[in-house]
């Protein structure tokens, strides 16, 4: 099972994943790639679950005032703010924003800029879902990489990272063009009051809990499957995996079983997976691969409400 468990204290960050990353307001980040290679264009970033689950996790951490430039994805892009306060911003301008605190979750549509910082006082942390085994490329707003060129870095034709200040292009490889402002055009836009039904505020959450075993609460925000149940999402958008909320305190639920790809990894909490009397120890932040059709058990001993987040595949 250990080829299954990422513990977060022995996740191996990127401190240069993307072509901004030596610009100010975006060097003082880490990208980690916990299920799947994501989208780093960082050839070296580690990854710890390499087995495909038709979704990637990731998640990044930044120093105050610091975050991606704007930029698009081709698949489903789902924030988890697990610590501190982050600015969303998104368009070709980055014009509108909205402010997001731990707990809370946006999905980000498809062909669309979008970018985020850290807008609290100190280091904070969100986790990433993002579909598909391949989740593709990235698309920059031509600003950034204008702005990242200056400080040597830049794409190859091949969107593989290069640094020019200790690098040459290689033979048969060109830079990459950004982006023509006709192209531009071909990207979508949201006003926040259409960008607010892909939000999930922790708040809110309570109005949409449902008892599924005594003590033991799901929320369904994304898909409408759990446990191989139906379940009314509280974000209606295709993305290609369910996303669950578990909440719990001092009890058991027993008979999950899970027959498509699924990752837990713990929000709040010491979670204990019981899988064929093998027990599994999940701490805030650590991330558990479910085997497929295997039987368990989670168990919650803290006497506070804690959450566990439940990725699988539709």
């Amino acid at each position: 099972m250990n080829n299954r468990l990422a513990k977060f204290k022995d996740l191996v960050p990127s401190t240069l994943p993307f072509v901004e990353g030596k610009l100010e307001g975006h060097k003082e980040r880490k990208n980690y790639s916990i299920v799947g290679p994501g989208v780093a264009e960082d050839a070296g970033q580690s990854v710890k679950i390499a087995m495909p689950h038709s979704f990637n996790l990731g998640a990044v951490s930044a120093m105050p005032k610091n975050g991606s430039g704007l930029h698009s994805h081709t698949t489903a892009e789902v924030f988890l703010i697990y610590s501190g306060k982050w600015k969303f911003y998104w368009g070709a301008s980055g014009k509108d924003q909205t402010i997001l605190s731990a707990g809370d979750i946006i999905s980000m549509p498809t062909n669309m800029f979008r970018g985020f910082e850290n807008a609290g006082d100190k280091e904070g942390l969100m986790f990433v879902v993002l579909g598909g085994d391949d989740p593709g490329i990235i698309t920059w707003v031509p600003s950034v990489l204008e702005k990242a060129k200056e400080t040597g870095m830049a794409l190859l034709d091949d969107n593989s990272l290069i640094d020019l200040s200790n690098e040459k292009i290689p033979d048969g490889k060109e830079l990459l063009k950004p982006i023509s402002s006709e192209q531009i055009k071909n990207f979508d836009d949201y006003r926040l009051d259409e960008l607010s039904k892909f939000i999930c505020k922790f708040e809110n959450r309570k109005n949409f809990e449902q008892e599924i075993s005594p003590g033991f609460f799901l929320v369904q925000v994304l898909g409408n499957r759990f446990n191989n149940q139906n379940f009314k999402p509280i974000i209606n958008q295709s993305t290609g995996f369910n996303l669950s909320l578990l909440k719990a305190k001092n009890c058991n639920v027993e008979n999950i079983k899970f027959n498509k790809p699924t990752i837990l990894f713990s929000q709040t909490g010491d979670w204990q997976i019981t899988i064929n009397n093998t027990e599994i120890f999940l701490k805030p932040k650590d991330t558990f691969s479910v085997p497929i059709n295997s039987n368990l058990s989670i168990k919650i001993d803290d006497q506070q409400d804690c959450f566990l987040n439940c990725v699988s595949q539709i």
